[in-house]
């Protein structure tokens, strides 16, 4: 459902890590710093704005590049509020410890801090348009394994394993999975929250799918007391509102838990035009949310995160490209429609 990063997309920036924000970039005090490795001259938000790092090397930047360089100002004005905000960086199953490291270390470079999200429970979306996960739960934490040993004691926020347990209420993965997968997601959050400088927030579903009274005892077995909290509305499009209701009626069954919130694309709320079970999947009309935030309009709530990053395909429909792929057309229609 949530078509995270592709495996093996902008290796490079994971492989080089550090190099890329010592490749050119500069301090420019509280207006953040610029990379002036190309015209697109990307900036981080003001650290006491937001302490996320923002990608100078991902794909809406290299998409204001190119269209600076076709002489498309007005569209590279409009990508621009993408490519300028910190979006999740989805770790590939391939290698990642090098792909965490690559992006704690430049995030720390830059003095800021990595959002990181974990998307490879054994078999993952129920055979969706994002399918795939880790062959098998040994694998699986040989994988956790990884990326802990790549983030170290740098500072790191990780959302973990959006729909694995919301898949698990709606039956949607079967049975003879379940017990491994609670084991699973426990052990994730046992072997990140230890690490020094590493927050866990597991993901809670959103505010259009159910009730929390659905939820709360799974997010438990699942070591959510063990976490920092829960995430809400990854990759959907409920409104900031909407999503506060429904994580403060989560948070005060499981111990006033802390959530965040994925505001990345909920701009003009959820799209209601369409067949209810495909209003998800690249839905006409969206705009941008409320940017990236650690000051919020709620106490319980951590942090507003652009956990999806805008512009990428939730699958292969409505003309859509393949689950995490990016999408220019879309992107511009998303950034357009925030003005």
């Amino acid at each position: 459902m949530y078509g995270g990063r592709q495996a093996g997309a902008r290796a490079s920036v994971a492989v080089a890590g550090a190099a890329l924000l010592l490749a050119g970039c500069f301090s420019t005090g509280d207006g953040g710093d610029k990379n002036e490795g190309s015209g697109s001259r990307i900036t981080q938000q003001p650290k006491g704005t937001d302490p996320y790092w923002v990608n100078p090397d991902g794909n809406a930047a290299e998409q204001v590049a190119a269209y600076e360089k076709s002489g498309k100002k007005d569209d590279a004005r409009q990508i621009r509020k993408i490519a300028e905000q910190p979006t999740g960086e989805w770790i590939g199953p391939e290698n990642p410890e090098q792909e965490a490291r690559g992006f704690t270390e430049a995030a720390e470079k830059a003095d800021r801090s990595a959002l990181l999200v974990l998307y490879n429970i054994p078999h993952r979306d129920c055979g969706q348009f994002s399918q795939g996960g880790a062959a098998d739960g040994d694998a699986y934490r040989s994988w956790i394994d990884g990326v802990a040993r790549g983030i170290g004691d740098r500072s790191a926020t990780v959302v973990l394993e959006p729909d694995a347990i919301l898949h698990l209420v709606n039956q949607c993965t079967p049975d003879e999975f379940h017990e491994e997968r609670y084991d699973l997601l426990k052990g994730a959050v046992t072997t990140l929250t230890s690490l020094k400088n590493t927050k866990v927030y597991l993901d809670a579903g959103n505010a259009g799918w159910g009730h929390p009274d659905q939820i709360f005892q799974p997010l438990q077995r699942a070591g959510v007391d063990g976490a920092d909290g829960f995430a809400v509305n990854v990759s959907n499009f409920y409104s900031t509102r909407e999503s506060i209701a429904y994580g403060r009626q989560l948070s005060a069954k499981i111990g006033d838990k802390h959530f965040v919130i994925d505001t990345s694309r909920n701009g003009n709320g959820p799209y209601t035009g369409g067949k209810a079970d495909e209003n998800w999947c690249n839905p006409p009309g969206r705009a941008l949310g409320e940017a990236p935030a650690t000051k919020t309009d709620d106490p319980l709530v951590d942090a507003y995160l652009w956990v999806k990053r805008p512009g990428e395909s939730d699958g292969t429909c409505k003309g859509g490209p393949k689950a995490g792929q990016w999408w220019p057309a879309y992107a511009l229609k998303l950034a357009k429609a925030s003005d």
